[in-house]
């Protein structure tokens, strides 16, 4: 556990809601002094308060340093250590307005608290050990999360459930080094045990847990962060449309002028609770001027960069004998099939409304799912966006039946440090390296282990960790 410093024993406040013009403003202290600040500046309208009752809201006047009522208001005191700092806590609940709320906290700095530093409230629920620093992170994670699986993902983490998970492979990994450096001392009481096979079957079912969270890490980078799918194909495909059908609004330009859209146009929605950034791009073909041809050099850029690639066919131009050909008959669509490589691709028959061909889907699309829409129209545009999302879900390996352990990028390096040294344990060990070296390695995965909840984590990680939160949290 980190020791709290001298410099944090001190009366700490902010105001905990966002900027703004709101019903309800919070000012919240945590420290020490918290009751004996708000027991001055607090005046209560109850002839039968009773010195701040904890965990009670009581109503009354603020007062500024003059002793002036700023706002009427409810005031609650929470006493250590069943606080979310640990400490002391006390907050105050006026009117939201900006002068109101500026003014309420201008009073509790006059009588002696300090203006927390951005993120002092999880650090000393950190420090003072009422969460883990993956619980800490979470915090600001499920403030910014994108979509309602980012939330779980946040919510599942601040529930302690991935510092749980890696305490237990800690705490298999601390038996395994103590049994190891038994063998070194006493050599004589050698077990079964200790013998290569069975230590490297300890160590592959810790290796084998660490690969399992580490592919919640590259599901969550999707969940949270969003996945890039590009539009692509011909000219006049109907991208442009489709993105408008996809996004149910207007927001790319619709012609039928071929080479509409020059450059890229990126827009982000919502795929029940997935969060994709769309892009619109230029469409391919040969032979264009100058200005388009940068359009279409952009438009491959962007393909390599996707995470799926929605190739748009114009269904009225193949025509009914479109899929009949074993062959690609659309050369734009030849050039996504060769560029995309291992990407998602989903292929997409646009102006169903208007032509369908004979056989569907086309022979010449192998086995890229494919499915058709109108995107003028909005025919069947629903069940392409749950084809899609299904798509970019399964390329992140997300199973829905997984238990929501996603570790952030942080947290995900300190994994695959400890992976690594995990994996050259087992070489050691069946090359025949000495326990005692072997200790060594095990020591240095528990280190990394330890970085995920906090435990080994020098002060300028985590400095460099809470200087991204709110100063209210």
């Amino acid at each position: 556990m980190i020791s709290s410093s001298t410099a944090d024993v001190d009366t700490i406040a902010a105001v905990a809601t966002p900027p703004g013009v709101g019903a309800i403003g919070i000012v919240r202290l945590s420290g020490p002094g918290a009751k004996d600040i708000l027991s001055h500046i607090f005046l209560p309208l109850s002839p039968t308060f009773e010195n701040f009752r904890p965990w009670r809201l009581h109503r009354g006047r603020v007062l500024d340093w003059n002793g002036f009522a700023l706002d009427d208001v409810l005031a609650v005191f929470m006493p250590a250590p069943r606080t979310f700092t640990g400490e002391d806590t006390a907050e105050i609940h006026c009117h939201g307005g900006p002068v109101v709320v500026q003014a309420v906290l201008e009073s509790v700095l006059r009588h002696g608290a300090r203006q927390a530093h951005r993120g002092e409230f999880s650090r000393r629920a950190f420090v003072n050990g009422r969460m883990d620093l993956s619980q800490a992170e979470a915090v600001a994670e499920l403030i910014a999360a994108p979509s309602r699986e980012a939330m779980r993902y946040g919510m599942n983490r601040l529930e302690g459930l991935l510092g749980q998970r890696t305490r237990e492979l800690s705490a298999k990994l601390e038996a395994l080094r103590a049994s190891l450096c038994l063998a070194v001392d006493f050599p004589e009481e050698e077990t079964e045990e200790l013998e290569p096979t069975a230590l490297c079957a300890s160590i592959d079912d810790v290796v084998s847990a660490l690969q399992r969270l580490l592919s919640g890490s590259r599901r969550a980078n999707v969940i949270q962060q969003g996945a890039q799918v590009v539009l692509a194909g011909a000219v006049n495909a109907g991208k442009s449309s489709l993105l408008n059908a996809l996004l149910g609004r207007n927001r790319a330009l619709v012609t039928d002028i071929p080479g509409t859209t020059r450059d890229y146009l990126e827009e982000s929605c919502d795929l029940a609770g997935l969060p994709v950034r769309l892009i619109d791009t230029a469409g391919l073909r040969q032979g264009v001027g100058p200005v388009e041809r940068l359009g279409v050099a952009r438009s491959r850029e962007k393909m390599t960069q996707a995470d799926a690639v929605l190739l748009v066919l114009d269904g009225e131009r193949l025509g009914e004998d479109g899929a009949s050909s074993t062959f690609c008959p659309d050369p734009a669509a030849a050039e996504v099939f060769d560029a995309v490589g291992t990407t998602p691709l989903l292929v997409v028959w646009n102006k169903c409304d208007v032509c369908m061909p004979a056989v569907f889907p086309p022979f010449w699309i192998g086995q890229h799912p494919c499915c058709a829409v109108s995107a003028l129209s909005g025919t069947h545009v629903d069940e392409l966006a749950a084809n899609l999302r299904e798509i970019l879900l399964s390329a992140a390996g997300k199973d829905l039946s997984d238990d929501g352990l996603a570790p952030n990028a942080r947290q995900a390096l300190a994994l695959e440090a400890a992976l690594q040294e995990l994996q050259a344990l087992r070489a050691d060990v069946l090359a025949g390296q000495p326990y005692d070296c072997c200790a060594v390695r095990l020591e240095m995965a528990c280190a990394h282990l330890g970085e995920v909840t906090g435990l080994s984590s020098p002060a300028e990680v985590l400095d460099s960790i809470f200087a991204h939160f709110c100063i209210g949290k």
